[in-house]
């Protein structure tokens, strides 16, 4: 059994949060959007090929972050994307959106210019919100 690690272009590219019940949390380093991408334990590329248990499991982790982005944070809109046309491991984007982000109404792939960074109190209140209580 090979061990499970997460793609290098992610790690460069993220903070990493924690872990979720089905998936691995990061948080896109740039904070001019919440820009989350869960990574689960899994070869499969395409989310819609993996078994119906786990990938029940991994849209109830999505679920949670996009509970969070409009419960917690406020967003109006919540965008959900597995694409892996650059990086090919299964990973899944949820993003925060509303009218006043940095590329509204545009994608943020190719448009987000603005680049804002996170503060240490940021990641560690993020990472509460979202691990620190369980379902």
């Amino acid at each position: 059994m090979t061990e499970f690690s997460i793609h290098p272009q992610l790690l460069t590219d993220c903070h990493r949060l924690g872990r979720l019940p089905a998936t691995h949390l990061l948080l896109h380093k740039n904070a001019a959007v919440p820009w989350f991408i869960l990574v689960p334990e899994t070869a499969l590329g395409n989310l819609l090929d993996l078994p119906t248990e786990e990938r029940d499991a991994v849209l109830a982790d999505c679920k949670r972050v996009s509970d969070y982005l409009t419960g917690t944070r406020g967003y109006t809109k919540v965008n959900v994307a597995w694409i892996g046309n650059v990086v090919p491991q299964l990973h899944v984007h949820v993003i925060g959106r509303d009218p006043a982000d940095a590329c509204w109404p545009k994608p943020v792939w190719g448009h987000l210019e603005t680049v804002r960074e996170y503060g240490s109190d940021a990641l560690a209140a993020i990472g509460a919100a979202l691990l620190g209580a369980r379902d």
